[in-house]
């Protein structure tokens, strides 16, 4: 790879021993410096990495040198050369390819000054993430963001390489387009040219590759640029890029086949990690009987078991009524856990559970000889063998329950779970915990409105058996969707789609949208199924999730370059920002009065 220009023979993480003797040119930023009186040491950092130069006090002309090098400001931008020489014994620095050497310098062009900077380029602790933001060209200077972003290219490359390499075409959608209600607020674009009307920004590519396939690309990606304008997290932005994949005359097996080659590909080359396949799979159903969550995190432990039957033969009234009263009881065991059995930290995990809204978390130790002690363990004591056979436990484990209506044992016991396996380190060191959930419902009641609405999307083809009865009985209704899970974050989602009128127009229907109101807004993609469109199905991976997950990092914020703040705000060229009236009045537009903030 060659990396030399006018300003520079080499770049510094590149200098090695072999170049013991030569002379070179260097340009990058000053890291640090530390003046030793006689001598000035200033390591030099590119994107590339760091070496060590050296300035030493000189006599004649040559000592104007060493004073230049004292005004040196950390983040300044600087060119040198000198020789190549091996660093004193000692003094080498095994954590850096370049320590066992330095650069004795012979001149110095300050190519930019630095002012003082907002904040330590050394650590992210103790800095803002909005102060970040507003210098993100400062943070983005970091070694760990540095090599964030090299992985995030050798990812994306990776995907285009494997997908080509499998017949896939990389086709470019639409950034203007019909607005097709989707799910999340749609980013509007006022058109000048028909005032009045407005463009929406993609929330994806998904009708367009629908359309795709109908056009006969039988194989499509792209890297698409997703946009939703929607309530932030951090594991949400407002603008995202996901691999975006379709194909023609598949079912869900040759899709997972893919999806996992390109995955176990991905982390094979950009981190040399091997990942077994296939990937384990559950339906949504099972999920949450064992994880309470449609995205379990595999490492954290044993999954939940029922103890509904155990809690009817139990001498408590409270537990006895479970049932009767509509309800679950799940427990979750803590292998070699007895140890946690203490007040303090079930108060601490009892406070996790609440966030999930149980009124309570109750416990019971596993002793030796099948003996159940502590917390409800005396309301089990008749059925402490049974308890200890469907919980598999052991002596020494630790057995904790939620009881509730469904969702909130789920929610509750999910969140313990995962608080468990972080502080017990579960999760550390292990290997990639990719799961298949599938077999989602198609629908769910809409609470806020009534009625009903699409689970993930309203052109997911429903199971075989399912496709007479989906619209008379949407409660029942279960569609040919999956998810990929990695880690407890869900990656994407996808499913097999419906590829005909007749089907749409059904689905439609059970949302609230009659033929009328589905010609108007899809009508474009009706008309393309009258032609013999193909059966197709695909995925949309969430690449910024992908190279959150690999480089360890928490919030998407610290993979994409340029992102938001929760509060979908740019502080580096502060945007969104006001406009001027005379573009306003071209487009036909006024503003009454500012909009309210959010709080």
């Amino acid at each position: 790879m060659k990396l030399t220009t006018k300003l520079r023979t080499h770049v510094c993480g590149q200098i090695q021993e072999e170049h013991i003797g030569q002379e070179v040119a260097l340009a990058g930023w000053v890291h640090r410096s530390r003046d030793h009186g006689g001598m000035i040491f200033i390591d030099l950092r590119d994107r590339y990495g760091f070496v060590q130069l050296v300035f030493r006090d000189r006599e004649g002309p040559d000592a104007a040198l060493m004073e230049q090098a004292r005004t040196l400001k950390s983040e300044s931008s600087v060119r040198v050369t000198g020789k190549v020489v091996r660093r004193a014994p000692g003094t080498e620095n095994a954590k850096l390819v370049t320590g066992k050497v330095e650069v004795v310098v012979e001149s110095l062009a300050v190519l930019n000054m630095s002012a003082e900077l907002p904040f330590p380029m050394e650590g992210e602790q103790g800095t803002g993430d909005e102060l970040r933001l507003r210098h993100r060209y400062l943070d983005l200077r970091r070694p760990l963001l540095q090599e964030t972003f090299a992985i995030r290219s050798r990812t994306a490359l990776g995907a285009r390489n494997y997908l080509t390499g499998r017949g896939f075409l990389e086709i470019e959608t639409p950034i203007l387009c019909k607005r097709t209600p989707e799910g999340a607020r749609d980013y509007l674009v006022p058109s000048r040219i028909y005032p009045g009307k407005f463009y929406a920004l993609p929330q994806s590519p998904q009708l367009y590759k629908q359309i795709l396939m109908c056009s006969g690309f039988d194989r499509y990606f792209q890297l698409a640029r997703c946009l939703r304008d929607e309530d932030l997290r951090a594991d949400r932005q407002p603008e995202h890029t996901q691999i975006d994949l379709e194909m023609s005359y598949v079912d869900e097996e040759d899709v997972f086949d893919l999806v996992e080659g390109l995955m176990t590909h991905l982390w094979s080359e950009t981190l040399g990690v091997a990942v077994p396949r296939p990937f384990p799979r559950l339906t949504y159903a099972q999920a949450m009987e064992q994880y309470g969550s449609d995205k379990p995190d595999l490492r954290s432990g044993p999954a939940f078991f029922d103890a509904g039957d155990l809690a009817e033969r139990s001498t408590s009234d409270l537990f006895r009524g479970v049932r009767a009263r509509g309800e679950r009881m799940k427990g979750f065991r803590i292998p070699e856990g007895g140890d946690w059995g203490s007040r303090k930290i079930i108060d601490e995990l009892g406070e996790v559970a609440a966030r999930g809204g149980a009124k309570g978390l109750a416990w019971m130790k596993v002793e030796p000889q099948g003996k159940l002690t502590g917390g409800i363990s005396k309301f089990f004591e008749s059925i402490a063998q049974h308890m200890i056979e469907r919980s598999q436990a052991q002596p020494g484990d630790l057995l904790l329950f939620v009881a509730g209506p469904e969702n909130v044992v789920n929610v509750s016991l999910d969140l313990v779970r995962r608080e468990i396996g972080r502080r017990r380190g579960w999760t550390t060191g292990k290997p990639p915990a990719f799961v298949w959930i599938n077999r989602f419902p198609l629908f769910e009641r809409d609470e806020e409105f009534g009625g009903w609405r699409a689970c993930h999307h309203v052109f997911t083809m429903p199971l075989d058996e399912h496709l007479d009865s989906f619209d008379k009985d949407p409660a029942t209704a279960v569609g040919k969707l999956y998810d990929l899970v990695l880690d407890g974050t869900e990656l994407g989602s996808g499913s097999i789609r419906i590829h005909r009128r007749d089907l749409q127009l059904r689905a439609f229907q059970v949302i609230g949208v009659d033929a009328d109101a589905a010609e108007r807004r899809f009508g474009f993609l009706l008309r393309a199924f009258d032609y013999g469109a193909p059966v197709h199905g695909g995925i949309a991976l969430g690449l910024d999730r992908i190279i959150m997950l690999m480089t360890g990092r928490t919030s998407l914020r610290d993979v994409i370059a340029f992102p938001k703040t929760n509060r979908a705000v740019s502080p580096m060229e502060e945007s969104p920002s006001d406009v001027e009236p005379e573009l306003l009045n071209e487009l036909g537009i006024s503003i009454t009065e500012p909009v309210a903030e959010k709080a």
